[in-house]
């Protein structure tokens, strides 16, 4: 189930479509896809005026129990109290941003948005003691649209970002099967492989998953955190069939690039 939703004034609460996710392991997926959930649930909120296309705006989520109760204690995952993944309808922007705890379970961060339109917001968090949690909801974001782009399996897996050339491999194109994603980076001019990656988030490299109607969503650890590359392998399972887009992120020389994969599973 999902809702469309427009921005409120911060005074009114609008509680997220919650999803929620057991421990997977160390190197697994943070995997939810929406429906109902009974431990956890957000509110999403923006400042007193809509949040509005190139404009910075201040983003309040609020983390509260089945009673409606704040959450106060929340685990460090990678670094970080709270993962936060911003996505267009299609997918076409991308945004992986860390909001500050600010107490009784409240986090805020500035962003901003490109162009108008609906977004979809992931809050990524694990609850002191509890396990791996996602809490999903659609927002508007007023301003000028853009012509939405097609959401199309890629014809080649080898991307060129950054003065990078990144090559995704996938053992298997199946739903419901573990499936080793293998990202090999290499310089574009030289073709050496870049064997010096640094961690971005304690680890190698992060790989976010999300289905072309944003229903699926997989948070992916690399299977070697302290690995430097050129190869970072990342172990998942797609949850159902369909069409996927798959951005995976690495950094180096201080720089964090994110590298993104369209791949169709049968």
């Amino acid at each position: 189930m999902k809702r469309n939703i427009m921005l409120l004034p911060a005074s009114i609460v609008v509680l997220g479509i919650m999803a929620s996710c057991g421990n997977q392991g160390e190197h697994g997926n943070h995997a939810a896809s929406e429906g109902p959930a009974d431990n956890y649930k957000a509110a999403f909120t923006f400042g007193a005026q809509a949040a509005k296309a190139s404009e910075s705006s201040n983003l309040t989520i609020r983390i509260a129990d089945a009673k409606g109760k704040a959450v106060n204690e929340f685990e460090f995952n990678h670094e970080k109290k709270m993962h936060l993944i911003a996505v267009s309808k299609d997918l076409s922007y991308f945004s992986h941003i860390h909001p500050e705890y600010e107490g009784d379970g409240a986090f805020t961060i500035g962003t901003s948005f490109p162009y108008g339109g609906a977004y979809k917001l992931f809050a990524d968090f694990v609850p002191q003691a509890g396990s791996n949690t996602v809490l999903g909801e659609w927002v508007n974001v007023e301003g000028e649209s853009k012509t939405p782009e097609a959401i199309r399996a890629d014809t080649s897996l080898m991307k060129t970002v950054d003065g990078k050339e990144v090559e995704l491999a996938l053992s298997s194109a199946k739903a419901n099967e573990e499936v080793m994603l293998t990202f090999n980076i290499v310089d574009a001019k030289s073709k050496e492989g870049i064997g010096n990656l640094e961690p971005y988030l304690g680890a190698v490299g992060h790989v976010v998953i999300l289905s072309a109607d944003a229903e699926q969503y997989l948070h992916v650890h690399p299977m070697d955190e302290a690995a430097t590359g050129p190869k970072a392998e990342f172990m998942t399972t797609f949850p159902k069939q369909g069409v996927y887009k798959i951005w995976g992120q690495f950094q180096h020389q201080g720089k964090v690039f994110t590298v993104p994969f369209v791949v169709n599973i049968n």
